[in-house]
């Protein structure tokens, strides 16, 4: 049976309905990306101006759908710590797997920045309303907000400039921070009394609807499939540490900080999300093993489609 029609999601068959549609849909998006990039002779640039739209228009759109109205308490304070002790749980984990087989020292910097960022946004948002229910999106926002957002712009910023021998400015960090367009956002829906008028929901719904397919065919589009012979070993076990051994270890804390419900269901599920697009383009931009990257990305999408259904199924 496969994972996804074991799902037991609120709402009953229509929900249960909807979950297999959008999880069958992921690959045909990837397909249909993957064979336009074959004939768009600009392809990156296409993928560029997809990921520029879901950024700019669609992320926001879904923040202030859904976030507007939370209570700041110890829920969502623990909800947005849990990414962080994952951070450092797979820092401790790649640095001792690098010395306990050393071929895969050539490949550490990678599997420090794509092990414990997620595609937390793109695929997260989306796919936790699907698969768990609308009530577990806020949850999921904070999540990739307080957690992924800030962890690739300071941690993986620092990664990358300590690969290339530089160190990173403070201030450029958090101006980046401060012009990411959800995070301004996030601030906003933070700060306003309740939920958005009723009127912008339509136009919002829409947007953030718009987030799956164009992120799925801009990754269809730069989706490369070959990977030399060095860096397998490290592309296993990359995957095996972000979509089952994270996943494991974010329901333990999420237990320990007193999560429950929709809580621990959205932030075990946005902690099993594959590798991150941006982390990905971040590595290949400053040429740190792109194709390495570029498969975990990739190899990632296609092993999510089994794996985030069953851990779906569990939280259920």
């Amino acid at each position: 049976m496969l994972p996804w029609r074991s799902a037991r999601l609120a709402g009953g068959g229509a929900v249960n309905a909807a979950a297999f549609a959008t999880v069958a849909l992921m690959p045909i998006l990837l397909a249909a990306g993957a064979l336009l990039g074959r004939s768009q002779p600009a392809r990156d640039a296409a993928a560029d101006v997809l990921n520029a739209i879901v950024v700019r228009l669609c992320l926001p759109a879904a923040v202030l759908l859904n976030v507007p109205g939370l209570t700041l308490d110890w829920h969502l304070i623990a909800v947005a710590g849990v990414p962080w002790c994952l951070l450092l749980a797979t820092v401790i984990a790649v640095r001792a797997l690098c010395r306990l087989l050393p071929v895969l020292a050539p490949a550490r910097p990678v599997l420090l920045l794509l092990v414990p960022l997620g595609n937390t946004s793109f695929l997260g948002y989306p796919l936790v309303e699907t698969l768990l229910g609308r009530e577990a999106l806020p949850y999921a926002v904070i999540y990739d907000q307080f957690g992924s957002f800030l962890i690739v712009s300071t941690y993986g910023l620092w990664i990358l400039a300590r690969a290339g021998g530089a160190s990173p400015s403070w201030l450029g960090l958090f101006r980046r921070i401060l012009t990411f367009p959800p995070f301004p956002a996030l601030l906003l829906a933070l700060v306003l009394p309740g939920p958005l008028p009723s009127w912008m929901h339509p136009a919002l719904g829409m947007l953030s609807a718009c987030i799956l397919p164009l992120a799925l065919i801009a990754v269809g589009l730069r989706l490369r499939l070959r990977l030399p012979a060095e860096d397998r070993l490290a592309l296993i076990v990359g995957l095996l540490l972000k979509l089952l051994g994270l996943p494991v270890l974010a329901w333990g804390l999420g237990c320990a900080f007193g999560l429950g419900g929709a809580a621990l269901a959205a932030t075990v599920l946005e902690s099993a999300m594959p590798p991150m697009i941006t982390a990905a383009a971040l590595a290949a931009e400053a040429r740190l093993r792109p194709e390495l990257a570029a498969a975990m990305v990739a190899y990632g999408l296609f092993a999510s489609l089994f794996t985030l259904p069953l851990w779906a199924a569990l939280l259920r």
